[in-house]
């Protein structure tokens, strides 16, 4: 690229930022023009043509997101980068909706920059920014009949889903296992313009860490023992699609450093080329973890985490979404009752367990359990007798509500999850199928918790 023909707009409030940004910009061959807030910045785009805007957001007269409106609306031809050491989902959702190019978080590496630029440069967007009024939630549920529920939780859920689905933007979708991460995920592609195109899920645990590079990128013949013929990557399945990592978590640093590179750059070589590939693929990713705690643990890289969470998803557990239970379960009663069924649906009874249970399997468990109901069921309504044990145990009505005062919101779920999992184990000798069966979890779910609450299930046996 001959950046001796590009002119960048820097608009950044921070003196050293702008000016080191605009001093790197110029060696490699940009010519820049520097500008500390916003409305100098729109005065600067009427007198001069540019070629981008590199932005950034907390900077007098752009509280309101003045210059990058302005910037989509009236020079929309203009590719525009967002730059901020201050990122929040509602700046970040409404720069995504505006059509930035890019939302990258301060610190940023300069190479990193460079390369959002250049992409930025040769891949001008065309289309012009529309700021519609937000869609109500009535219409939000009709659009998006895969996502069940009309809690709050759910309705804010579905604004964020709505105005992301539309972006390129790379997505981070947290949330105990078992809250439906897969579903959001298909629900942004299947409403995204890449929704023609291949969406690939990619899980992260199965992928041997020695196999990571053959098994993403792909590889020729002969490379290595065992490759008999020439294997074209999971990413290249989804070239103008979505690629969904599912338990990003669970990548080895190694995978990490790899995956990073190719979200960076859109380029990835396959094992034993010696050509680079290059594809156009949006990354949404989940986990269950805190990868922010991760990221301070060591255990997780800051940026790849930068990179992947520009938009970070946050799902409510079912616990936490009211009498969404008792939509799902009449959901799931109608998919799943068999053929010819004469159930009609819930006991009053049966409701009210629903309700009170903690449902820790989250969606997962709750469908299962509707899917052995709709099995045993004797007569034309769900009965409390129909639930597995767990559903028809007492309630923790009756606990000492002055021990749980002394303890915060958090440890006080962990205990409960950490009796439930010592109860089922019990139950079922320690077995880790079975258990896991009963709690609406796959095994490799289920021994993740157990990992988490430092429990062993040999012990039980």
């Amino acid at each position: 690229m001959n950046n001796q023909q590009h002119r960048i707009l820097i608009a950044d409030d921070e003196p050293l930022y702008r000016n080191t940004t605009a001093e790197l910009l110029r060696d490699e061959g940009y010519e820049c023009i520097c500008v500390e807030d916003a409305n100098d910045a729109i005065g600067v785009l009427r007198e001069h043509t540019f070629d981008l805007i590199l932005s950034d957001l907390n900077m007098p007269g752009n509280l309101k997101l003045e210059l990058l409106k302005e910037g989509r609306t009236t020079y929309s031809h203009i590719p525009m980068i967002v730059v901020t050491g201050v990122p929040s989902i509602p700046s970040a959702i409404e720069s995504v909706r505006l059509g930035i190019a890019d939302y990258l978080l301060k610190p940023v590496k300069f190479d990193e920059l460079l390369t959002a630029i250049e992409r930025a440069i040769r891949h001008p967007s065309a289309e012009v920014a529309q700021i519609d009024a937000p869609s109500s939630p009535a219409d939000l549920r009709r659009s998006y009949p895969e996502i069940i529920g009309e809690s709050q939780p759910i309705i804010e859920l579905l604004e964020i889903v709505d105005r992301v689905a539309a972006s390129n933007t790379n997505v981070l979708i947290t949330g105990e296992s078992g809250t439906g991460k897969e579903v959001i995920a298909r629900a942004i592609h299947d409403h995204s313009p890449r929704a023609k195109n291949a969406f690939q899920v990619i899980d992260c645990t199965a992928i041997p860490e020695s196999l990571f590079e053959s098994v993403l990128f792909g590889h020729v013949k002969g490379s290595f023992t065992g490759a008999v013929q020439d294997q074209m990557g999971l990413l290249r399945h989804c070239d103008r699609g979505t690629a969904f990592f599912d338990e990003l978590g669970e990548l080895p640093a190694t995978s990490q450093a790899k995956l990073l590179r190719a979200i960076q750059e859109q380029t990835f070589t396959p094992v034993g080329e010696n050509k680079p590939v290059q594809v156009d693929t949006r990354f949404v990713c989940a986990t269950n973890r805190d990868l922010q705690a991760e990221v301070l643990a060591g255990r997780f890289r800051q940026d790849l985490f930068y990179r992947l969470a520009v938009i970070h998803i946050e799902l409510a557990p079912l616990r936490e979404r009211g009498d969404d239970v008792l939509l799902m379960a009449n959901f799931f009663l109608e998919r799943l009752k068999p053929k010819g069924s004469s159930l009609r649906g819930f006991s009053a009874e049966t409701l009210d367990c629903f309700r009170r249970y903690r449902w820790p399997g989250n969606i997962r468990e709750l469908r299962n359990v509707i899917e052995r109901t709709t099995i045993l069921a004797r007569g034309t309504e769900i009965e409390v007798s129909d639930l597995p044990q767990q559903l028809r145990a007492p309630q923790a009505d009756n606990v000492d509500v002055t021990v749980l005062s002394e303890i915060s919101r958090d440890e006080a779920l962990d205990n409960a999850d950490r009796a439930y999992l010592t109860t089922v184990l019990k139950k079922h000798n320690g077995v880790i199928a079975s258990a896991a069966r009963q709690a609406g979890l796959s095994r490799q779910g289920l021994s993740k918790l157990l990992k988490r609450h430092e429990i062993e299930a040999d012990d039980f046996r």
